[in-house]
């Protein structure tokens, strides 16, 4: 795979451009290049195809996808591009008040977008500059934990309580501002209903959940990861995420996670799994 960086003699002028319903199948080719590195966006795309009415955002480019590629809508996602690239996605997101909760992805391309999006976005409110991406494409080489399950419908709001205090811990902020936790509500509950939500219960309380956020026809990305206060250190976490990426890679994908540098605790858990890093990402989040 070529840099995802290197210039191009045709990305080298012109604004960016929504990608067109007819280069559909060139965008599958790029993020089949990248396939853990673009899961979130493939997932999309797999299922919505390039109509920017579906809903989902919209993919922009600057002289053909294979040269360059961001998606634009909950998160600003650079997939592929030089700086002239950058600029142009930058210059586009800059046109309309920011409505994007975070910019993610590869740090070699997130970082140089978030730079050049900074002096007319102003401050994050908190820059993740280094979390590595980690894969796995064979079963976890730890025991799993059997009590690990597909969460059911009827279990939404014991489980929502514990996605609740995952998303205020790791986040900063709570899901529930703004709309009283409707919208994230129905978020869990989509994941729920697709058989993406994953725990393990002790008397009716969640000890374990994580939720796998994105399942592309390659890749399922790990998301949600959280322990029960009362019972990390015991390596809950660490048979849990065997358990749920077992389960993706049951499928034929590779499963995927990223995490901050510095939770130590998690990146040794996640070694102990068998996850290994393929590349780093960055988040700014921006809300």
């Amino acid at each position: 795979m070529r840099s995802l960086l290197e210039p191009t003699r045709r990305s080298k002028t012109g604004p960016a451009r929504p990608v067109s319903v007819r280069d559909l199948a060139e965008v599958l080719r790029v993020l089949d290049d990248d396939p853990v590195a673009s899961c979130m966006i493939a997932a999309r795309v797999q299922e919505f195809g390039l109509d920017a009415r579906s809903g989902v955002g919209e993919l922009w480019t600057r002289g053909g996808p294979g040269d360059s590629l961001c998606f634009s809508g909950a998160n600003l996602v650079p997939l592929r591009g030089d700086r002239h690239a950058l600029r142009a996605f930058a210059d586009r997101a800059a046109r309309w008040p920011r409505v994007c909760s975070s910019v993610v992805g590869r740090r070699e391309l997130t970082l140089p977008l978030w730079d050049m999006l900074l002096p007319r976005w102003g401050p994050a409110r908190e820059l993740r500059a280094d979390q590595p991406l980690l894969a796995l494409g064979q079963l976890a080489t730890v025991r799993a934990d059997s009590g690990v399950r597909r969460v059911r419908p009827d279990e939404i709001d014991r489980y929502l309580t514990a996605a609740i205090a995952m998303f205020i811990e790791e986040v900063g902020v709570d899901p529930r501002t703004g709309d009283g936790g409707r919208g994230y509500r129905r978020r869990i509950k989509s994941l729920i209903e697709s058989g993406r939500a994953w725990a393990r219960f002790e008397d009716g309380v969640v000890v374990y959940k994580a939720e796998i956020g994105s399942l592309s026809r390659r890749t399922g990305q790990i998301q949600g990861v959280w322990v029960h206060p009362d019972y990390r250190g015991s390596g809950v976490g660490t048979a849990g995420t065997a358990s749920v990426a077992n389960a993706v890679v049951a499928t034929g994908r590779t499963a995927s996670l990223y995490v901050n540098d510095y939770n130590r605790v998690a990146r040794r858990a996640y070694s102990r799994v068998g996850f290994r890093q393929i590349a780093t990402f960055a988040t700014v989040l921006v809300d």
